[in-house]
C-alpha cells in the first residue's frame, strides 16, 4: 500500500460521543447554555477530533508551502514570478505579516519550498522538498506528471506526521505561489462543476484586461487537459501546484494523526477540497479560518460544509487568516478548561 494509500485509509470522521459529553462541560459552565456560541461548537469539534474532552492547551505550528507555477507566463499575475522565492526568504527571515500574526498567535512557522523556479540557498529556516522547478503551464498541457503530484502529496503528509508525532495539537497550512490563485480557480472549476467565471477573482488585484485574460487561460486549461473530476489526484496533477499538492498532504496526515486543521483562504480552500475528495472524512477536520474576498472561496467552504471563523476581507495568503483564527481556538479550548462551574463557584443555575 502506497504512503497516500495509508494515509487516507487511517482518517476517520471525529468522535460525535465526545462532541456531545464536551458540550455537556460546556452547559454545566457558569453562562446561560450555548451563550458563547461558536466557541463552543469550536472546543466540541476539537475534542471530538482528539477524542477526549480534555484536549488540553494547543501546541500551535503553521506550515507555509512556496512553489513556482508555470501558468505565470501567461500574465495572469499583477507580480513577477521571482516574488514566490523572495518571499520564501523573507519568511525564513521574519520580515512577513505570517512572521508576525504567527509569533502573535504563539505559533511555530514550517517554511517549505516545494519548487520555486530558482533553487534556495541553504537557509535555516526553509526546509527544502522540491518536487521540480515550478509547475509547467498548464494552458499548453498537464501542470505536472501524476507521480509528482503524489509526491507532493507525500511529502505534507510526512511533515504533517512529523509535526504530530513532536506534540504538534493544532496545525495552520498557507501557501506562497505567485499565480497560484490561477491554479486554484482551475481545480474550484472542475472539482465543484463550476463555470470557470464564476470562481475566478482578481488575485493581487489584476486589472480588468488582465482578468479577461485570466479567465481565458483556465477556460484553455481545462479544455486542454480535460481533467477527471472523479479522480482528484487527475485534477490536482494535471491543474495543481506542487505548494497546493503538499498542503493537500499536510491536511490528510494531520487528518489522520488526529490534529485539527486550521485551513487559510481560497488556495488553502483549493487543496482541502482535494483532500476531501480524497477522503471525505477529512472535513470533520477542518477549522475554515476565514473567507477571502476571492470570489470560489465562498463556493469551496460550502462544498466543505464550512463556516468560516473571520471575515476580514482578507486575501494575502501565506496563513495571514490561519494565524489569527488560532486565538479564537486558544479561547475556546480555555473556556473549556478554565472556567468554572456552577457547583464549584457556588452559582444558582438555571430552573430545570
Amino acid at each position: 500500500m502506497t504512503t497516500l494509500a495509508a494515509t487516507i485509509a487511517q482518517i476517520r470522521p471525529p468522535d460525535p460521543a465526545i462532541a456531545v459529553a464536551t458540550q455537556r462541560l460546556l452547559d454545566a459552565k457558569t453562562k446561560p447554555p450555548r451563550s458563547l456560541g461558536r466557541l463552543e461548537d469550536l472546543a466540541c469539534q476539537i475534542a471530538a477530533i482528539r477524542g477526549t474532552t480534555a484536549p488540553g492547551p494547543a501546541e500551535k505550528a503553521i506550515v507555509v508551502m512556496g512553489a513556482d507555477h508555470g501558468v505565470a507566463a501567461e500574465r495572469v499575475s499583477a507580480f513577477p514570478q521571482e516574488v514566490t522565492r523572495q518571499m520564501l526568504l523573507n519568511f525564513a527571515r521574519g520580515g512577513a505579516a505570517i512572521n508576525v500574526l504567527a509569533r502573535q498567535a504563539g505559533a511555530r512557522l514550517v517554511v517549505v519550498d516545494m519548487g520555486v523556479t530558482v533553487a534556495l540557498p541553504d537557509e535555516p529556516g526553509i526546509r527544502a522538498h522540491r518536487i521540480g522547478p515550478g509547475t509547467r503551464n498548464f494552458a499548453l498541457g498537464p501542470a505536472m506528471t501524476r507521480a509528482e503530484a503524489v509526491a507532493a502529496i507525500e511529502v505534507g503528509v510526512a511533515i504533517a506526521g512529523e509535526l504530530a508525532h513532536g506534540g504538534v495539537t493544532l496545525l495552520g497550512v498557507g501557501e506562497m505561489g505567485i499565480a497560484n490563485t490561477t491554479t486554484a480557480s482551475a481545480l474550484a472549476a472542475v472539482l465543484l462543476d463550476a463555470p470557470p467565471d464564476t470562481v475566478t477573482g482578481r488575485g493581487t488585484g489584476i486589472s480588468d484586461d488582465a482578468i479577461a485574460v485570466k479567465r481565458a487561460v483556465i477556460r484553455r486549461a481545462i479544455e486542454v487537459n480535460r481533467p477527471d473530476p472523479a479522480d482528484p489526484v487527475d485534477v490536482l496533477a494535471r491543474l495543481g501546484g506542487f505548494e497546493i499538492a503538499g498542503l493537500t498532504g499536510v491536511i490528510l496526515g494531520a487528518a489522520a494523526a488526529r490534529v485539527p486543521i486550521v485551513v487559510d483562504g481560497f488556495i488553502c480552500g483549493a487543496a482541502a477540497l482535494v483532500a476531501a475528495r480524497l477522503a471525505p472524512a477529512v472535513t470533520g477536520s477542518l477549522i475554515c479560518a476565514h473567507c477571502s474576498v476571492e470570489p470560489g472561496h465562498r463556493r469551496v467552504l460550502a462544498a466543505l460544509g464550512a463556516a468560516p471563523l473571520l471575515e476580514l476581507e482578507l486575501r494575502l495568503g501565506e496563513a495571514s487568516g490561519a494565524a489569527l483564527a488560532m486565538p479564537l481556538v486558544d479561547a475556546a479550548l480555555a473556556i473549556l478548561h478554565e472556567m468554572a462551574t456552577f457547583e464549584a463557584a457556588g452559582v444558582t443555575n438555571r430552573d430545570g
